[in-house]
């Protein structure tokens, strides 16, 4: 396995610096990509109760070499499910369909503000932790003022907020909020989804000067500004080439120029916390 860095949360689980992505990644073929990245070097696996592939993740940990013991499973509780006694069925549930005892990172999906159940569910969450459930529990694209709620109504931060982060929307002044309270970020959707991000001209300079493809640049872009990202790549020449981000470093003009590819609007499907719907 390849040598990679780790960041420690503030509850002390200790996260690789890179994760894997299983969205849509289902079945047959899907637990055969899943296995392939975890036989890979990849130990920090990332699913969701509404990706519909808990059992096939559970799957690929089955049949993969590694022990589950070095495996850190992420999963996600729905919006649907956001009430006290829901939110611990649901994190069993999720136990159930992957086959484990346990889950190493269990975070609310979405906070769906307009119906109002996400300290609930947080406090959910705590009780699954005590329960032994779960070792760490953090959110999914909590903006700061939910965040700051959950701190003030349940005195609990979550240990990691899982965010959309990538070039286009690098989200500074969210990331320089969990910096100052103790909260990891995890980038999901790193490389754009659905853009142009992977064509980027001033990205691809960047690459040639590295001899590095523009996949690897914007994850070692995330890396350095203290992200964890979490590609998805079904196919083990794309997992290989991702992983492939820790013998190179960007300089600070590099991290400059990506940095200067923000756009004020830039998330890629319109999914704004402050009121998107996930249930």
């Amino acid at each position: 396995m390849n040598t990679i860095p780790t960041k420690t949360l503030s509850d002390g689980l200790v996260l690789p610096a890179i994760g894997f992505g299983t969205y849509k990644l289902k079945g047959e073929a899907g637990a055969k990509s899943i296995q392939s990245a975890i036989e890979l070097g990849y130990r920090l696996i990332d699913s969701a109760f509404n990706y519909e592939n808990e059992g096939t993740v559970g799957e690929a940990v089955r049949r993969a070499s590694v022990p589950r013991s070095e495996l850190i499973l992420t999963s996600k509780l729905p919006g649907r499910h956001h009430e006290y006694e829901k939110a611990l069925q649901t994190i069993e549930e999720s136990l159930f369909r992957t086959g484990v005892s346990y889950y190493d990172l269990y975070l609310i999906h979405w906070p769906n503000p307009l119906e109002d159940h996400y300290v609930e569910a947080w406090q959910a969450m705590i009780e699954a932790k005590k329960r032994g459930l779960v070792r760490s529990i953090g959110v999914c694209n909590f903006l700061p003022e939910h965040l700051q709620r959950l701190q003030t109504e349940t005195g609990v931060l979550p240990s990691l907020n899982q965010i959309e982060l990538h070039p286009y929307f690098n989200q500074a002044a969210q990331r320089e909020w969990h910096e100052a309270h103790g909260i990891a970020t995890e980038s999901w959707s790193p490389l754009g989804r659905g853009n142009d991000m992977l064509q980027n001209p001033a990205i691809a300079e960047i690459a040639r000067t590295h001899s590095k493809s523009i996949s690897q640049v914007i994850l070692r872009w995330h890396i350095q500004h203290g992200a964890v990202p979490l590609p998805k790549a079904s196919t083990r020449v794309h997992q290989a080439e991702n992983f492939d981000i820790f013998d190179f470093a960007l300089s600070a003009s590099d991290m400059a120029a990506i940095d200067a590819l923000n756009q004020p609007n830039g998330r890629t499907f319109d999914q704004d916390p402050a009121v998107y719907q996930e249930f």
